[in-house]
C-alpha cells in the first residue's frame, strides 16, 4: 500500500524549488557581472591569491595616480622655470637694445613689465596651490609690501626698498617630496627664493641705480658700464634657471619611465586577475538556461502537488 503524505510531498517539492532558485540566481549573477564569484567566500581556496592580486592591483593603481599628479606638476613648473628664465634673458635683450640706441627711454618700464613677468612665474600655482612656497602652498613666496606713503610705487622700486632681495620671499625650506613607487621617493619641489634671489638681485640694483641717477634719456658713459654688467649678470641669472630647469625635466623623464613600467604592471596583474576571477561566459549561459529548466520543473511539481487529492488513491 502507498503511503500518501500531503505535508511530506510539499515539504521536499519547496526544498527542491528553493534549490533551483538559489542555482538560478547563483547562474544569474554570474552571467550579469560576468565574474565566478561576488566576494572572497565564493572563490574559495583561491581566495588569498585573488585577495593579494586585488592588493597589488589597488597599490599600483595608487602609484599610478601619484606618479600623474607628480608629472602635471612638473609640467607646470617647467612652464613656470621657462616665464623666469624668458623674462631674464628679455630684460638683457632690453639692456642691450638700450646700450645700441645709446637711450633708455623706455627701458625702466620695459625692466618693470619683466620683472612682475618673473614674479608671476614664482608666484604661478597648480591645482590652487603656489608651487614654489614650500610647505606654503596657500601663500604667495614672493611678497612686495607696499611702501609706506606711496601708495604707487612700481614693484621694483617696492624690491628697492628692502634690505635685501632675500626680504622679498615668503617661502619656507620644505620641498615637496612623492613616493613614486615601493622604493622610489623623489623631491620634486622647488623653492622661490633658491630660483629667484639671484635674478631680484639683479633688478634691485638697477632700480637702486635708476632712484640715484635716473635711467632716461641719453645714456652717459658711466650708465653704460653699468648696464653692461648687468647684462652679464641677466645672462647667468638666465643661464642657472635653464639649468634648473633642465633638472626639472630630468624628473620629468624619470616620472614618464615609471608610469610606463607600472602601467606593464598594472596590466599584467590585471591579466592574472581576470583568469582568477572571470566567468567563463558560455559555460555561464549553459549553467542559467540549465538553472531555469530545473526551476521550471520544481515550480511544475509544486502546481501538480495542489491538484493531488487523497481521493484519487481511494477510487
Amino acid at each position: 500500500m502507498t503511503r500518501v503524505s500531503t505535508y511530506g510531498s510539499y515539504q521536499a517539492a519547496l526544498l527542491d524549488l528553493m534549490s533551483a532558485q538559489s542555482r538560478a540566481n547563483a547562474a544569474q549573477t554570474k552571467v550579469n557581472t560576468e565574474k565566478n564569484a561576488t566576494d572572497l567566500v565564493g572563490f574559495g581556496r583561491g581566495s588569498e591569491t585573488v585577495s593579494a592580486l586585488k592588493s597589488s592591483q589597488t597599490r599600483i593603481q595608487t602609484f599610478i595616480d601619484t606618479g600623474k599628479t607628480v608629472a602635471d606638476r612638473l609640467e607646470t613648473q617647467d612652464l613656470a622655470m621657462g616665464r623666469v628664465a624668458d623674462a631674464s634673458t628679455a630684460a638683457r635683450q632690453a639692456i642691450a637694445d638700450a646700450i645700441a640706441a645709446g637711450r633708455m627711454d623706455t627701458l625702466m618700464e620695459s625692466l618693470e613689465s619683466l620683472f612682475m613677468e618673473a614674479q608671476d612665474g614664482l608666484n604661478m600655482k597648480h591645482q590652487g596651490k603656489y608651487l614654489f612656497g614650500g610647505g606654503i602652498i596657500d601663500q604667495a613666496p614672493v611678497d612686495l609690501p607696499e611702501i609706506p606713503g606711496q601708495p604707487g610705487a612700481t614693484m621694483m622700486a617696492k624690491l628697492a626698498a628692502l634690505p635685501d632681495e632675500s626680504a622679498a620671499f615668503r617661502n619656507d625650506q620644505l620641498k615637496q617630496s612623492s613616493w613614486l613607487d615601493e622604493n622610489v621617493s623623489m623631491n620634486t619641489g622647488f623653492l622661490a627664493d633658491a630660483m629667484g634671489a639671484e635674478l631680484f638681485a639683479v633688478f634691485r640694483d638697477i632700480q637702486l641705480a635708476h632712484e640715484a641717477t635716473p635711467l632716461t634719456g641719453q645714456m652717459t658713459d658711466a650708465q653704460k658700464a653699468f648696464l653692461t654688467t648687468q647684462m652679464g649678470r641677466f645672462e647667468t641669472a638666465a643661464k642657472n634657471m635653464v639649468d634648473v630647469q633642465a633638472i626639472n625635466g630630468g624628473m620629468q623623464s624619470r616620472v614618464e619611465r615609471l608610469l610606463e613600467s607600472q602601467e606593464s604592471r598594472k596590466i599584467s596583474v590585471d591579466t592574472i586577475l581576470s583568469g582568477k576571477t572571470d566567468a567563463n561566459m558560455a559555460e555561464a549561459v549553459v549553467e542559467l538556461e540549465m538553472a531555469q529548466v530545473a526551476l521550471q520543473a520544481s515550480a511544475q511539481v509544486v502546481s501538480q502537488l495542489r491538484q493531488v487529492s487523497l481521493l484519487d488513491y481511494l477510487r
